[in-house]
């Protein structure tokens, strides 16, 4: 209904429509009805997920969704990831808020510094064996052309695993606020900046620049070392 208004003024505006009528759409077109995005964020249900995932074929695939899982980073900054942005000794993940088109790389337009636990430092060091000369971390995969691998990628491998409608690239991001809070009692506020969240107002947005980095860096081993117990079973039934 935005757009097609938006059309309408710019038409009223620029004498392109002779009268100065608004569209009346309301009860015309079908109401929106989000939902959820499809997560996995019971405990029990993270261990066969993590071990699907840990047995699918395509060595690409597998190691991006697992530092999705690792770092609740979106989809797309995953596939998109570049061995410029990371440093493994640091353990480091330094990401540009905008592309150099200016082009958001992140959400929020601003940069961003991700914590790599020992889990991901491991699968990037074995990840350069593939693509280590590269640009991206993560080559395109099949018969695409793309300079990167693509996000649709870890939609459709999820989907072949079995958990379509049931857990989606982006669901990581619900599974940490939501388990990582609940079991590990993570701060609200380090979630939120791991996340990358935008402030929730323009003063807070204004004046708040914390980043939780030291205490981000510490939560996100404690949340890999929590997801390597769930992927071994050894908190299953919990």
């Amino acid at each position: 209904m935005q757009y097609l208004n938006g059309v309408v003024d710019h038409c009223i505006l620029e004498g392109i429509r002779d009268d100065d009528q608004v569209l009346r759409l309301r009860g015309i077109l079908p109401s929106y009805r989000g939902g959820h995005i499809p997560a996995v964020t019971r405990e029990k249900d993270i261990g066969p997920l993590l071990r699907a995932i840990g047995n699918y074929e395509g060595v690409v695939v597998r190691s991006a969704l697992m530092l999705a899982a690792w770092t609740a980073l979106r989809p797309g900054v995953i596939a998109s990831a570049r061995w410029s942005e990371i440093d493994l000794d640091k353990a480091e993940w330094h990401i540009a808020g905008l592309e150099e088109d200016g082009r958001r790389r992140m959400k929020t337009g601003h940069y961003h510094i991700v914590s790599l636990p020992r889990q991901a430092v491991a699968m990037l060091r074995e990840m350069q064996k593939f693509s280590g000369g590269a640009e991206y971390v993560f080559p395109a995969v099949g018969k695409m052309r793309n300079a990167h691998l693509h996000r649709d990628a870890l939609s459709r491998a999820l989907r072949l695993m079995g958990f379509a409608g049931a857990h989606t690239p982006h669901g990581f991001r619900a599974m940490l606020r939501t388990v990582a809070r609940e079991r590990l009692q993570i701060d609200f506020d380090v979630l939120e900046a791991q996340l990358a969240h935008a402030k929730r107002d323009a003063i807070q947005a204004a004046y708040d620049r914390t980043r939780f980095d030291d205490e981000r860096r510490e939560a996100m081993q404690r949340w890999a070392d929590y997801l390597d117990a769930q992927m071994s079973g050894a908190l299953d039934g919990n």
